[in-house]
């Protein structure tokens, strides 16, 4: 089935979750689409299978808490930042609910994680203006770069390169295998005035980069040469959260959360709004993700819903 206009429009909650007590704060696929974990301010994880539409277990982390969470390659383990007793990264092994590993450098608030898309490699940034470069294989930081402001990353979907933020207004690329040279590239953008950058992510295709923030815009722009292509705007954020953006698995569509419930969707070669979705959310839907492999969408506030499209493609 190929995801156009119609389809998109024809999505509708299947179903709802809920089993969390306070918002939900990120969310990710695995690489194969079969399972979604979350986690929320009320340091629960969640794990749902996306075949069968269920929850399949819930961990606890009370004790660190539990933010920015991601599958790794392996089966059955995550990495996730901590919002209590210090700003280590965790390596946590799902299955009988123990970590494998702390990585412990950051001195503030981590606020991007990413994985690598083809090895077992990650990118952590702070408040502390550092990006580190991660093996989740030694607890001992493999890469450290300083910057001149509050970072978020990217990889790029060959692996190769990852791209930093910084300060709301440059983003850097760097080669993996020689970060510690500084960026091959630069591109200056505008300065945002009302909101800060808040999260990156590569299209699938690695052309376009897009650009999430804590107020009513979404920017889009060339991965090679850093011009600005399109700004999504519509959609609500009066409360200063950090709204998930995300891509369809083809790059031609734009999903974003907002703060009035509901998801908004763009055509992200021309910019124009193709829809916006209405859920059972009550409260602002901070993470929405499409599925990797499947024709599903995920979205989250306090509850979790799964979308699913009720047409069949014509």
């Amino acid at each position: 089935m190929k995801l156009v206009d119609h389809v998109v429009r024809s999505f509708k909650v299947a179903k709802v979750f809920r089993e969390n007590t306070d918002k939900i704060n990120s969310i990710d696929f695995s690489p194969n689409g079969q399972t979604l974990i979350s986690c929320s301010e009320d340091d629960q994880i969640v794990i749902y299978d996306c075949e069968k539409g269920t929850q399949m277990r819930t961990v606890n982390s009370k004790k660190y808490g539990v933010d920015l969470i991601h599958f790794t390659h392996a089966k059955n383990t995550a990495i996730h930042s901590s919002t209590k007793v210090d700003d280590s990264i965790r390596y946590l092994s799902l299955h009988d609910n123990k970590y494998i590993r702390y990585f412990s450098g950051h001195t503030k608030k981590v606020v991007t994680l990413c994985i690598s898309p083809v090895e077992d490699t990650f990118l952590s940034g702070s408040v502390d203006k550092t990006l580190r470069l991660w093996d989740l294989r030694s607890p001992n930081c493999q890469g450290l770069m300083h910057l001149a402001g509050r970072p978020v990353a990217a990889y790029d979907p060959e692996g190769l390169i990852f791209a930093a933020g910084v300060n709301s207004e440059s983003i850097k690329l760097y080669d993996l295998r020689s970060f510690d040279k500084g960026p091959f590239v630069t591109f200056k953008l505008t300065q945002e005035r009302e909101c800060d950058w808040t999260g990156l992510k590569f299209s699938r295709d690695g052309k376009t980069i897009l650009i999430s923030t804590n107020g009513s815009i979404i920017r889009l722009i060339d991965a090679f040469h850093g011009t600005p292509l399109q700004t999504f705007t519509g959609h609500l954020n009066n409360k200063g959260i950090p709204i998930e953006a995300s891509y369809s698995p083809d790059s031609q569509f734009i999903f974003s959360g907002s703060t009035d419930g509901r998801v908004h969707v763009w055509n992200a070669g021309t910019g124009y709004k193709v829809c916006v979705l209405a859920a059972d959310h009550t409260a602002p839907v901070q993470c929405v993700q499409f599925n990797p492999k499947y024709m599903m969408l995920a979205s989250a506030c306090t509850n979790m819903a799964f979308w699913l499209p009720t047409v069949e493609e014509n």
